[in-house]
């Protein structure tokens, strides 16, 4: 079982795998309100199996404490829900999964309503794969 940590590796930095990720034609979306996640099945480079970021719009939250606490709640729940993806990333050596999780509503969610919905999401995501 592999530690339930967020690595820097694990982050989507890459300018031109976010394009990839809004813009190309591979991509897949699902929404579990409150929010909305973009993945798509890349082939597999020097980066991570699975790669995350995380969108809480200045629309929704004009103060950056509550954006920043909303990106902190979605960044802990797939920490500690990532593994079943993970484990089907396993299965597939050569391919890789890019993710991008976005906030859709104007108000703030405990914790705990942020993971069960993070763990549909992820269970949508691997039933797909």
């Amino acid at each position: 079982m592999a530690a339930l940590t967020l690595r820097k590796r694990e982050r989507l930095c890459s300018m031109r795998l976010i394009d990839r990720l809004f813009n190309g034609a591979g991509s897949h979306s699902t929404v579990a309100f409150p929010m909305r996640v973009v993945w798509s099945v890349i082939e597999r480079q020097e980066q991570a199996p699975l790669q995350i970021m995380v969108s809480v719009s200045k629309r929704h939250f004009k103060h950056a404490v509550k954006r920043n606490r909303v990106k902190r709640q979605i960044r802990e729940a797939y920490r500690l829900n990532k593994q079943p993806l993970a484990e089907r990333l396993d299965e597939m050596p050569d391919k890789s999964v890019i993710i991008g999780f976005i906030w859709l509503s104007d108000e703030l969610q405990s914790s705990a309503v942020v993971a069960e919905k993070m763990r549909r999401l992820i269970r949508q995501i691997t039933e797909k794969l």
